[in-house]
């Protein structure tokens, strides 16, 4: 169980750091899975968008940054009466 940084509440973390180094290890302790599933959507929509290669170093810094900003940057943490989307049925 994690205080997610995102939604704002104790929920289920991550299995693992999902990325290497100190931001995957700044993830995986403040992160909950269920946020995680949203940053994947966000990564898809920016790999995509900018047609970047995940094997590549610049991609790769590219999507760090990116991560960052969404987790930990300003308008980390949602409003408090923000409700997830339901999942699709």
């Amino acid at each position: 169980m994690v205080r997610c940084i995102k939604l704002q509440k104790e929920l289920p973390g991550l299995d693992e750091p999902p990325w290497p180094g100190e931001l995957g290890q700044r993830v995986y302790e403040n992160v909950s899975a269920e946020a995680w599933k949203l940053w994947e959507e966000r990564m898809t929509m920016i790999l995509n968008e900018y047609r970047l290669m995940p094997w590549q170093k610049e991609a790769q810094k590219i999507v760090a940054k990116a991560m960052d900003d969404f987790f930990f940057g300003e308008g980390s943490a949602l409003p408090p009466d923000y409700v997830p989307p339901q999942a699709k049925q």
